[in-house]
């Protein structure tokens, strides 16, 4: 399988593979669809290594997550959860946005996260000690945090953090381009779009488009899709539900595809 295409942007990848080497934990964080998920994917490819990746959220329980006894034909039996998986068999263990989990989950990390890199199961009596290989990831949003969503110091301190960001305007114009397979003059003006939409932070928005949605813009641009249409449909009423907010939206992008 071919590695997934990342394009680097600094110096993200000689930290993460020195942060691999030396079993050290890492934390990525940044704005949505700048790339955090595919730049692991891409890092555990090239380091050949097994990726098992969690979507965080406020349901899932550190169980979940290292196990339970399960019920298989009137026995009972053990089943491994995700990370004791990654931990027994040298795989990359991504939690993404983290700041999701509750905090049982987090706690179960934090022997992993020291020079212990061991998971106590105390339902079993057993303590796994992680194989070479072996390493957390997580990632989060700090434009989403808020008091009751946030990482708590001992847990930050915890990881090597490598900070992500929308990239500069002929990066970004690259990356629509290979992801979207569009040409150059397309990419420029959804590009153009989605800064645009970055700097009404100070109007009600958190965020602006992100890279993902340019690309994804792009794509059904590509497939014959009117490109005010295709903004609609991916910037437009994905950033806001407030009409007033989704007119000035789609009055911004009127006014940068002139027209």
């Amino acid at each position: 399988m071919n590695a997934p295409w990342y394009r680097c942007i600094g110096d993200e990848v000689s930290l993460f593979e020195l942060a691999a080497t030396l079993k050290l934990p890492v934390l990525l964080k940044g704005p949505t669809g700048c790339g955090k998920s595919r730049f692991v994917r891409h890092m555990a490819h090239a380091l050949g290594r097994p990726l098992i990746t969690i979507a965080c959220q406020e349901d899932l329980s550190a169980a979940d997550l290292a196990g339970r006894y399960l019920l298989e034909g009137g026995n009972t039996v053990w089943s491994d959860g995700p990370v004791t998986t990654a931990a027994r068999t040298g795989a990359i263990c991504y939690l993404d946005e983290v700041v999701e989990a509750r905090p049982d989950v987090l706690t179960l990390l934090h022997p992993l996260t020291d020079d212990r890199r061991i998971l106590p199961l105390e339902r079993k009596g057993e303590e796994v000690a992680a194989v070479d290989g072996f390493m957390v990831v997580v990632s989060y949003n700090p434009g989403y945090q808020s008091v009751a969503r946030s990482l708590k110091e001992s847990t930050r301190q915890r990881f090597i953090s490598i900070p992500f960001d929308y990239p500069s305007v002929d990066v970004e114009i690259e990356i629509v381009c290979h992801e979207a397979d569009c040409a150059t003059d397309l990419a420029e003006r959804l590009v153009a779009v989605g800064r645009a939409t970055r700097g009404l932070k100070d109007h009600g928005m958190r965020e602006g488009a992100s890279t993902r949605l340019l690309i994804y813009a792009a794509k059904l641009v590509k497939q014959g899709l009117p490109i005010m249409t295709a903004c609609e449909a991916t910037i437009v009423q994905s950033l806001s539900d407030d009409p007033e907010l989704v007119k000035a939206l789609s009055d911004l992008c009127m006014a940068k595809l002139g027209g």
